[in-house]
């Protein structure tokens, strides 16, 4: 049996002031990097012993990996880069805040841009088109190394995130519209060497 760990990073500061933040560049708050911590410490717990972690090219994701694999001792494992796992490009909503931006547009087209599956906001990405990018990598470079045996952590973001889980709990167009990825919260999922899913945690 094998452990994918997907991690999604601590709070931002952009998630702390309810900015849309997709492929900008945002440091952690002090609250983050504690997030951070204490999800490599409930990895140390769990006993998980990780091989490989893959990881996003944004910072967030990065300071994020660092601190919890840091936390469970062993930052000495390989990591992959790849923007295939950063966050949903969010296009001009990209820096504003969120509530501004539904008394500018209305709250339901705002909830539209941010959980739906197939509708983009203005120049930016759709769920479908964050999944489009995120899965083939996830198949080819990640899934493999499951069924090998290894265990994998992944530090990445709510919406790359989403689409991972999406695939791997089988989740409906309209069942994905309601999944909410928790800030430095580990999703731990038990899987055999034919990559089916036996189990699936948070820890």
């Amino acid at each position: 049996m094998t452990k994918l760990v997907l991690l999604r990073h601590g709070q931002s500061a952009w998630n702390l002031e309810n900015r849309f933040t997709g492929w900008i560049d945002i440091d952690l708050t002090q609250q983050g990097m504690e997030e951070a911590r204490e999800a490599g410490e409930k990895i140390k717990i769990a006993g998980i012993h990780l091989q490989n972690a893959y990881c996003s090219v944004l910072k967030r994701a990065i300071d994020t990996l660092k601190i919890a694999l840091h936390a469970c001792g062993q930052e000495d494992i390989p990591v992959l880069y790849d923007q295939a796992l950063n966050e949903r490009h969010y296009g001009d909503l990209q820096g504003l805040n969120k509530d501004e931006t539904a008394r500018k547009f209305g709250d339901e087209q705002v909830k539209i841009w941010r959980r739906s599956y197939s509708v983009r906001p203005p120049g930016g990405e759709s769920l479908k088109d964050t999944a489009e990018r995120t899965l083939p990598y996830f198949q080819k470079h990640i899934l493999p190394e499951v069924k090998d045996g290894k265990n994998i952590l992944i530090s990445a973001h709510g919406n790359s995130l989403r689409a991972i889980v999406m695939y791997l709990d089988k989740l409906t167009e309209e069942e994905v519209i309601s999944l909410n990825i928790p800030n430095g919260i580990p999703i731990v999922y038990t899987m055999n060497s034919q990559g089916d899913l036996l189990s699936k945690q948070e820890l």
